[in-house]
């Protein structure tokens, strides 16, 4: 790491170098986090890693995939790949802005024409876009997606707000740690809520029974 930053500083400073974007380094102790700005008129600057995560109608989370030096408009072809390879039956995809492009959209629709497809557009909408965006399924799908920013959230609170071990390698198996126990809470709170039900049923026969 020593000789590396040796390297950088040398052809920056002394050659007058542009270090490519690949090439940087954020981070000494944590060297796979990446720069990454959520807005272009935002200031501030974020370093970490990226990830993708993609859940179904009951929040468990089918697939995720760590985003290494990977724009969003350029990882959602991939998920879409892995996710029809484990499941056939998916009525609609919802996404965030980020991976709205009309590439990506002529893309979907030409490949899976029967996918209804929530991409809500970044910037301006023309005339076809806006009516798109106001249709009561658009709308129905859009806001049932505000349920993963929770989903993602929980993931701090099963593992994931800290990883106290070295390297990517680690990291990624306390994401797949996090997820596990992700899906196993909400497994076990819908085991435990249908077990209240037929509990609070039983209950209420015995009482008429009485």
């Amino acid at each position: 790491m020593l000789y590396k930053r040796i390297s950088l500083l040398e052809r920056r400073i002394i050659n007058k170098e542009t270090i490519p974007h690949a090439e940087k380094i954020f981070s000494i102790f944590l060297p796979f986090t990446e720069w990454i700005n959520k807005e272009k008129m935002n200031p501030s600057v974020e370093i970490d890693k990226k990830l993708f995560v993609t859940t179904d109608q009951y929040h468990l989370i089918v697939d995720y995939q760590l985003g290494d030096r990977l724009n969003d408009q350029d990882a959602i072809i991939s998920i879409l790949d892995r996710i029809y390879t484990k499941y056939s039956a998916i009525a609609s995809l919802s996404t965030d802005k980020g991976f709205s492009t009309q590439a990506n959209k002529a893309i979907i629709h030409e490949l899976l024409p029967e996918l209804e497809v929530v991409m809500p557009k970044k910037g301006k909408r023309n005339q076809t876009e806006e009516q798109e965006e106001r249709s009561k399924s658009f709308k129905q799908l859009k806001n049932a997606h505000s349920a993963v920013e929770s989903n993602i959230n929980e993931l701090e609170h099963r593992g994931l707000d800290r990883c106290p071990d070295r390297s990517v390698i680690n990291f990624s198996k306390y994401v797949g740690l996090a997820i596990g126990a992700h899906n196993l809470h909400k497994i076990g709170k819908e085991l435990i809520s249908i077990q209240c039900s037929k509990n609070k049923k039983r209950q209420e026969a015995m009482r008429k029974a009485a």
